[in-house]
């Protein structure tokens, strides 16, 4: 059923993991897949932009149909394969609800990390401002604060007591969070829900290949 699948996409993004991660818990396995460099441009060649004018990843290809966006695809996959593997939106009316919440909230959690990151890891650091550097900072915190009051109460998953695509969304940009250095005593329900569900089947058969035997980063060690 997958073998009409192909997936284009780079190591370390969590917009890529988030496709990845769907697949699994569809059990869409032996799909076909290719792995580009950021590094390299290679997300910017003609095989790309044939199909994807904004020469992103990840890109996505059922058949004839193509998906370019990681959110159009969770859903796509969700919608066609409800009957297959787990169910990532709940019935409930409630928990729906809040699922659908936090999975939109997780776009503010991982613009909020990449605009520390990338201006840590990619501006050179003459260049770098103090005042762009302590606004992204305390903007980040802010909203590290928010989601761990939100994980008091619902430890495990974030919309409820089962793994929907809330948790596909944000938990990459969570674990990116604790690969830059967040400590986690001092967000103790960020750790649990991270160490919950770093082992599940899922999540471990896409592991980011380049953070295998890596240490994490101390990006975000004062935090």
């Amino acid at each position: 059923m997958a073998k009409n699948m192909r997936l284009l996409w780079c190591a370390g993004s969590p917009f890529c993991w988030r496709a990845m991660i769907t697949l699994e818990e569809k059990n869409l396995t032996g799909y076909n897949q290719k792995m580009l460099s950021f590094e390299k441009m290679e997300h910017k060649s003609k095989e790309v932009m044939d199909i994807n004018p904004r020469g992103q990843m990840p890109t996505f290809k059922h058949g004839d149909l193509i998906l370019n966006e990681s959110l159009a695809i969770c859903f796509y996959l969700e919608s066609q394969f409800k009957s297959q593997g787990n169910k990532l939106i709940p019935d409930g009316a409630a928990e729906q609800a809040l699922m659908y919440q936090r999975l939109f909230e997780g776009f503010a959690l991982s613009q909020k990390m990449l605009d520390f990151t990338y201006y840590e890891g990619l501006v050179p650091e003459e260049e770098r401002h103090e005042s762009a550097k302590k606004r992204n900072k305390e903007a980040l915190i802010t909203e590290l604060k928010l989601w761990e009051g939100y994980l008091d109460k619902a430890p495990c998953c974030l919309a409820g007591k089962t793994f929907t695509l809330a948790d596909v969304t944000v938990f990459p940009s969570v674990a990116i969070i604790f690969q830059c250095g967040l400590r986690e005593e001092r967000y103790p329900k960020l750790a649990a829900y991270y160490n919950s569900l770093r082992d599940r089947p899922s999540i471990k058969a896409t592991w980011p290949l380049i953070w295998h035997g890596l240490e994490p980063q101390d990006m975000l060690k004062d935090f």
